[in-house]
């Protein structure tokens, strides 16, 4: 392939259709066409996929959250003796919630040259049809099922000041919005995104609390996207509502230096604000 120098194996990281099958890049088509092995993560997917793309695989096996770990030597070692490896996911891009990091990792690890192909990404098309800031932005891929370490992320999600992306399986998204609405407040903004570049693709934004009563009340399809909006800054208090404070402070009796160093850590104001409606309550 004209990927890679003469002689020489190397590891393409291919994006595939999350959907719609024109969406498949030329540079795929040649990949998987022209690659000495293609390992993707269900090789029927990947059958019915080049039936449909008018492609015929030299090669393929199997790589997937069950072997990856012992097949990613079996695939290095394939590039490390001159082979061109296609890695390849069901949909988009591989290793974005999908098998494929641990084999990049030890391609990287073993010298091999590894290059992308990119394309299809679930997460790119809902965060930029969002309606939502996307300067900055998280992604989550999917929360816990349940326990403690679920419980922390919806509360990092809460406090997040950036965009946060997450995937969700239909059969939780109706729990996973109520969850979001109860630790961010139920007039977040979000944008939840579903089928994707198929014919029945949608995209709904509005509150998180229409969102939680939309999802029960509907049957859910396919994989969704959710896309969160940053969490508000928070409001500074002005001058006159800090010396206020303080005034309240001082009459329940603490000192003038205690009054400050509480008004500072109750409002979030820095030393100086604090510092100065200090002097204003108490000028001497």
């Amino acid at each position: 392939m004209s990927e890679g120098g003469a002689g020489s194996g190397q590891l393409l990281v291919v994006s595939t259709p999350i959907g719609n099958l024109a969406d498949l890049s030329l540079r795929a088509r040649q990949a998987l066409a022209e690659a000495d092995l293609v390992a993707w993560e269900d090789t029927r997917h990947t059958g019915r996929l080049l039936e449909l793309a008018g492609l015929r695989a030299r090669r393929l096996v199997s790589l997937h959250g069950h072997n990856e770990a012992a097949r990613s030597s079996e695939v290095v070692e394939a590039c490390l003796g001159g082979a061109t490896v296609a890695l390849v996911s069901d949909a988009g891009t591989p290793a974005i919630s999908d098998p494929g990091e641990r084999l990049v990792a030890a391609a990287v690890a073993a010298g091999v040259e590894v290059r992308a192909l990119p394309g299809p990404s679930a997460l790119l098309a809902a965060l930029v049809v969002s309606g939502l800031p996307v300067g900055r932005f998280s992604f989550e891929g999917f929360l816990p099922r349940k326990g403690p370490d679920r419980r922390d992320r919806i509360a990092a999600l809460a406090a997040s000041p950036v965009t946060s992306v997450c995937y969700e399986a239909p059969g939780r998204v109706a729990a996973t919005l109520a969850e979001l609405a109860a630790a961010c407040g139920p007039e977040r903004r979000v944008a939840v995104s579903r089928e994707l570049t198929k014919l029945h693709e949608e995209t709904w934004r509005g509150s998180l609390d229409e969102a939680a009563v939309r999802a029960e009340s509907r049957e859910p399809r396919g994989e969704h996207v959710i896309v969160l909006s940053p969490a508000p800054a928070p409001t500074v208090p002005g001058a006159a509502e800090l010396e206020e404070a303080m005034r309240r402070l001082r009459l329940a009796g603490l000192s003038a230096g205690d009054a400050r160093r509480a008004a500072q850590a109750l409002l979030g104001v820095s030393r100086r604000h604090a510092y100065d409606a200090a002097r204003a309550v108490d000028p001497a």
